[in-house]
């Protein structure tokens, strides 16, 4: 865990406030601009599975505050995924904790902070000088206390409900994109994940992939960019023609779309896996080196694998988690079977 409370992602260890002075840095033409309404800033500044499991935390502040615009604190790139919250009312672009975040010192009526409990995330909204703030108690804050080891839904849904915001961890769906289903009814094998820890090899995903194939299942292989070689390393494996490779071709939102109209998705616990309960599609997934207890899909048609006997945790590491690699293919496809795929 950092010490913002997240096992998802590292932030700098660089002190909040360490530049400009409140007020002085120069909010870039990137910030939405105010439209006459009061604003709550949501802060996390994470990746997509953080953003999901943080769904019900920002309904229950989107019934709480129907007046007040929505602003959320995270990376550019999740905005296409902001809409289909129906929470959000807008995305301030912001990548991490180093820098101050790009708003105007005041204009803030209230700073929730999602990121963490730790002195970075603390900073930067004490920084922009909203009127109110919730978070966890720390100096300075009013809140519950800290619990390490809950569940993120839960634990963003209490923080809302300590502070008298009525929020329910199972309130985690989204809306259906509007655009196009590129491969409706495809089983999506989501071959990547953001770090080594929670990389199932390549040759257990061709082996289920093929399987899947063989059933006459139109497979679809997932991931960034980054992850393509990866995904057609897969694909070329099973015998499946480049042609069956989704890496580092779909917008967000049409990635949301395959996976809300998916037969199956199957992945590591990554945001692929989040969409899939966002959806409440079938899914099978693998967990290495983060607990399903923390991170577990909600309940559903979903299929956790693991070994938390031979556990080490270490999210970071380049090599994946004994326990993710404990998940065998025979385990995997008897998953399938019992969501209706053999």
């Amino acid at each position: 865990m950092t010490s913002e409370g997240t096992s998802t992602t590292a932030t700098s260890a660089r002190p909040p406030g360490g530049g400009a002075g409140p007020g002085s840095q120069r909010v870039p033409a990137s910030t939405p601009a105010p439209d006459g309404r009061p604003e709550i800033l949501a802060l996390r500044a994470l990746k997509l599975g953080d953003l999901l499991v943080a769904v019900p935390a920002l309904k229950g502040l989107r019934r709480a505050f129907p007046e007040h615009r929505i602003l959320y604190a995270a990376q550019e790139w999740l905005r296409p995924i902001i809409p289909l919250t129906e929470a959000v009312d807008d995305l301030l672009p912001t990548h991490g904790l180093d820098d101050p975040l790009p708003i105007e010192h005041g204009r803030i009526d209230l700073a929730v902070n999602l990121h963490g409990s730790g002195g970075e995330s603390r900073g930067r909204l004490e920084e922009i000088g909203a009127r109110r703030r919730m978070g966890h108690r720390s100096p300075g804050w009013d809140g519950p206390v800290w619990r390490d080891g809950a569940l993120e839904r839960e634990r963003w849904a209490s923080l809302m409900s300590w502070h008298g915001v009525p929020a329910d961890p199972l309130d985690c769906r989204l809306r259906v994109p509007d655009v196009a289903n590129p491969v409706p009814g495809a089983v999506v094998v989501h071959v990547g994940a953001a770090y080594g820890s929670r990389l199932w090899p390549v040759e257990r995903f061709a082996e289920v992939a093929r399987a899947l194939a063989a059933a006459g299942h139109r497979v679809v292989f997932t991931g960034s960019g980054k992850e393509r070689p990866r995904a057609l390393a897969v694909a070329d494996a099973a015998a499946l023609p480049e042609a069956t490779v989704a890496a580092g071709e779909l917008p967000l939102d049409t990635f949301a779309a395959l996976v809300a109209g998916a037969s199956l998705v199957i992945s590591a616990d990554t945001g692929a896996a989040h969409l899939a309960s966002a959806y409440a599609r079938p899914s099978v997934v693998l967990f290495g080196p983060a607990p399903p207890s923390e991170w577990g899909p909600p309940p559903g048609p979903h299929t956790v694998l693991t070994d938390a006997s031979v556990r080490v945790g270490e999210t970071f590491s380049a090599t994946p988690d004994p326990a993710l690699l404990a998940v065998t293919v025979d385990q995997v496809l008897a998953a399938a079977s019992d969501h209706g795929i053999f």
